[in-house]
C-alpha cells in the first residue's frame, strides 16, 4: 500500500516493511508469546493490503477559513491534516473526496469537529456529523440536501442530541461457506471494521464447531455477527449481550436471515452466570427456562480486557470453548487459567488491523477427559 502520510499519521504505525512484513512480525510475536501453552500451528488469516476498513472516524480541523480531515500525529504532537486515507473502503474514499466541499457549500461546517463513516459492501453509508453546538431546523434542511447530493444517510450529533434524517444503519452482506448472511449495522455501535477478515474469522470458527452438537451459550454476542452463522451447528443457541441497541439489532438480524433457534437476552456475562446458578432471578429471563438448555459449548468474544479469573472459572465448566480475542495479552492470561482444565486444539491469528500492532486471535479448547 502506498500512503503519503506513512510515518507521520498515527493511524498506521508499522509501515516500513510493507503488508507481508508487518504481518510476519506480528505472527512471530504471538507464536513466541503462546509457545509455553501451545506448540501447534497457528492459522493466519490475511487482510487486503488497502481499502479494507468499512468504518472510519476523522477529526475535522478548521484553519484559515477552510476545513480539513485530521488524524493524530505519530509523534503525538498535535493533529495532521490529511486529504485522503488509503485504508478506508472505496465507498468511504469516494465520499471523502466530495464531503468537505459540500459541507462548506451548504454552510454547515461551523462547530463541526468530527465525521464518522460506516459503509457496507451493498453501497450504503451512514455519515455521522459531530458538533459542538445544538442542531436546529435550518441544519436539518441543509443536511437533507447533503444526503441527496452524496447518497448517504446523515446523522447529526451534539451533546444530548441525535438527529436521524432518514436512517441510522446500513445493511451488510457477508459471504460465508458459500452462503450469504445479511446484517444490520447501526452507526455508533460496535461492528467488525474489516469485512473480509470478519468472513475468515467466522469461517475458521465454524470449522472448529463441527460435530459438537447440543446447545451453544454465547456471551458478548453484540448484534449477532457470529451467532447467526453458528446457529446452523447447534440445536439451540442462547446469546447474551448488555447493549440494548445491539440486542435489538441481533433480533432483526436473526429475522433477516430466517434463523429461528436463537434466544437473545440482554444480560451481562456476570448476570447470566448468576441466573444460571440460581443466585438471582431476572425479569428479562421471564418465560425462558435456562435449565432446559444442554449447554456444553461456550463461545466468547470479550472486550480488550478479556474474561478475567471468575469468568474463566465459569468457562471451565464447558466441554468445548471457542474464544475470539482482540488482545493477545489478556488472552494469554486467560489461557493460563483455562489450560488447567482444557486442552488447546487450534489457534488462529486474524489481521483485522493491518499496519498496527493489533492482531486478533481465535482459540478452540476441549475439556480434558471429555473427548
Amino acid at each position: 500500500m502506498q500512503c503519503e502520510y506513512f510515518g507521520v499519521c498515527g493511524s498506521c504505525r508499522h509501515y516500513e516493511s510493507g503488508y507481508e512484513g508487518q504481518l510476519s512480525h506480528k505472527v512471530s510475536v504471538v507464536k513466541e508469546m503462546f509457545s509455553p501453552l501451545y506448540a501447534g500451528e497457528i492459522a493466519v488469516c490475511t487482510s487486503p493490503s488497502e481499502r479494507y476498513r468499512s468504518r472510519a472516524e476523522f477529526k475535522i480541523y478548521h484553519d484559515d477559513g477552510g476545513i480539513f480531515y485530521a488524524m493524530s500525529r505519530l509523534d503525538r504532537q498535535g493533529a495532521l491534516k490529511i486529504e485522503r486515507c488509503s485504508i478506508v473502503s472505496p465507498l468511504i474514499a469516494s465520499v471523502m473526496e466530495k464531503l468537505l466541499i459540500e459541507i462548506s457549500d451548504l454552510g454547515i461546517a461551523h462547530k463541526l469537529f468530527g465525521v464518522d463513516f460506516l459503509a457496507s459492501g451493498n453501497g450504503e453509508m451512514t455519515l455521522s456529523m459531530l458538533y459542538h453546538k445544538p442542531l436546529d431546523e435550518e441544519w436539518q434542511t441543509k443536511a437533507r440536501e447533503l444526503e441527496k447530493r452524496l447518497g448517504v444517510y446523515v446523522i447529526g450529533r451534539s451533546r444530548k442530541q441525535k438527529l436521524i434524517l432518514s436512517q441510522d444503519y446500513v445493511t451488510e452482506t457477508l459471504r460465508i461457506q458459500g452462503r450469504e448472511y445479511r446484517y444490520i449495522h447501526i452507526e455508533n455501535s460496535f461492528t467488525q471494521p474489516n469485512p473480509r477478515v470478519n468472513e475468515q474469522m467466522i469461517e475458521w470458527s465454524l470449522a472448529q464447531l463441527d460435530n459438537i452438537g447440543g446447545d451453544l451459550l454465547e456471551l458478548y454476542c453484540g448484534a449477532g455477527n457470529f451467532t447467526i452463522p453458528f446457529a446452523s451447528k447447534f440445536d439451540a443457541v442462547l446469546a447474551t449481550e448488555i447493549s440494548k441497541a445491539s440486542i435489538h439489532a441481533a433480533k432483526q438480524n436473526m429475522a433477516l436471515n430466517n434463523v429461528e433457534n436463537i434466544e437473545f437476552v440482554r444480560l451481562s456475562a456476570e448476570e447470566f452466570t448468576q441466573a444460571l446458578d440460581g443466585v438471582r432471578e431476572f425479569r428479562r429471563l421471564e418465560g425462558l427456562k435456562v435449565s432446559d438448555y444442554r449447554l456444553k459449548t461456550l463461545f466468547v468474544d470479550p472486550p480488550r480486557a478479556g474474561l478475567g479469573e471468575e469468568p474463566c472459572v465459569f468457562a471451565s465448566r464447558f466441554d468445548h470453548l471457542l474464544y475470539i480475542s482482540c488482545n493477545p495479552e489478556t488472552l494469554l492470561r486467560d489461557l493460563e487459567i483455562l489450560s488447567k482444565t482444557h486442552t488447546i486444539d487450534a489457534m488462529a491469528a486474524f489481521d483485522q488491523f493491518p499496519y498496527t500492532h493489533h492482531l486478533e486471535m481465535g482459540v478452540k479448547l476441549t475439556k480434558k477427559g471429555s473427548r
